[in-house]
Order: C-alpha cells, then sequence, then structure tokens
C-alpha cells in the first residue's frame, strides 16, 4: 500500500546516520589530524614509563624499547596497538616532508607519502604491539626514505 505522507514522515524521522570519518576529514582535516594524534591509552603508558612523547623519531625509539606489558591485557593489546600506528602517523605527518594524512573510503586513516605511497600506520602499530617487528621506529625510517 502506497501512503505518500506516510513515506515522507518516516524521511523526517529516521534516526540520521553518524558521520563518518571520511567526511569529518573532507570537512575539517586539520580537526582529525588533532583528534589522530591525541593517542590518550599509549600517552598515558609510555608516561608511565617514564618517557614524554614529543612527536619525534627519537621518541618512536623509545617506545620501541618498552617491556611489551601491554601484550599481557588482551583487551587492552588492540587499543594500545591502535594508538601506537596513530602516533607513528603523527610523528611522519609532522616530520617527513610531504606526509599527510588520508582518510580511505573505508574509512582507515592512512598516511599518504609525496610519492603516493599509502602506509597504514594502523595496522603498523598493531603489528608491533602484537609482535613487536617491524619496530616503530623502523617503519618510520622506511617511510622517510621516499
Amino acid at each position: 500500500m502506497n501512503i505518500p505522507f506516510l513515506d515522507a514522515w518516516r524521511r523526517r524521522h529516521e534516526p540520521k546516520a553518524a558521520p563518518s570519518l571520511v567526511s569529518a576529514f573532507d570537512r575539517d582535516p586539520d580537526g582529525v589530524a588533532e583528534l589522530l594524534a591525541e593517542c590518550e591509552l599509549l600517552r598515558a603508558r609510555v608516561q608511565e614509563a617514564g618517557i614524554q612523547l614529543d612527536d619525534t623519531p627519537s621518541s618512536l625509539e623509545a617506545i620501541d624499547q618498552l617491556p611489551p606489558r601491554w601484550r599481557d591485557d588482551q583487551e587492552e593489546l588492540p587499543w594500545f596497538g591502535n594508538d601506537a600506528g596513530l602516533y607513528l602517523g603523527t610523528v611522519m605527518v609532522r616530520t617527513v616532508a610531504g606526509a599527510a594524512w588520508h582518510v580511505r573510503e573505508d574509512g582507515q586513516p592512512v598516511v599518504r607519502l609525496a610519492s603516493g605511497r599509502e602506509i597504514n600506520v594502523v595496522a603498523a602499530g598493531l603489528d608491533w604491539a602484537t609482535t613487536g617487528s617491524p619496530e616503530l621506529s623502523q617503519t618510520y625510517a622506511e617511510a622517510a626514505e621516499n
């Protein structure tokens, strides 16, 4: 049964979809970059270890040297790895010439280098948090060479 006024009412009253990271990035790339740089869990854990994150490659080396206590907590592990990857991306964007955040259509934040190469820093952070390899500083060095 086709009831036009009911269809119009439904469209007005259906819940709106939450804005995606892609659309947020399109509207405010600097704001999204700041959000990605927060890495709250990582910053809290490394501060407990006496390390101050200053968005430099040397801070990545310091993180690489931490004992991997986060691996003992299976709930925290993916969040810690995610933050490690976002921090890696933040360091790249702030220190590698031509590097910039990009959000793919699937919502995945990546770092796009001047060469056009994209680095899935979140995947790199998760790999590092889970296995310790490749080290964050090594991933950074490879990106900085391009």
